[in-house]
């Protein structure tokens, strides 16, 4: 039995952008990879974030937000993807990692305005970490980076 790869979404709050990215690679992917994602500042994951995904057809069934720190010294990644700026500046190095990728997406939480100038930004938000997951898993052979 081949041994998956683990890879995790990081993100300042794991409350929208690499929740998102967790439940596409998810759907996406199939078995191919054991997928994660967290924050350094975890908060719950925001109501916006189902619809955007329900209208896609992608659950979060099962998915939580997690501290970055659940994961040190118990679990070995092979592949990070940062999805802000903020995470990226923060991120630590982890042990035995392959791969790290940084996917910068404009953060849907902070936009103001009307309720669908919200929705607007978690489904512009939700199409780029679609693109990039589908790009990301068209290029890549198992074992290679992409």
């Amino acid at each position: 039995m081949t041994k998956k790869t683990k890879v995790l979404f990081l993100c300042i709050e794991n409350r929208a952008r690499s929740q998102m990215a967790e439940a596409f690679l998810r759907a996406y992917a199939g078995d191919r990879f054991e997928v994660h994602s967290a924050g350094f500042e975890p908060s719950s994951i925001h109501p916006l974030v189902y619809e955007v995904m329900d209208e896609v057809g992608i659950s979060l069934e099962g998915q939580r937000s997690k501290g970055v720190a659940e994961y040190f010294n118990e679990v070995y990644f092979g592949i990070l993807i940062t999805v802000c700026a903020k995470a990226e500046e923060r991120c630590p190095t982890f042990p035995g990692l392959g791969e790290r990728h940084y996917w910068p997406v404009d953060d849907p939480v902070a936009v103001e305005g009307s309720e669908e100038e919200k929705l607007d930004a978690f489904r512009r938000a939700r199409d780029e970490i679609k693109e990039r997951i589908t790009d990301w898993l068209e290029n890549r052979r198992d074992g290679e980076a992409a």
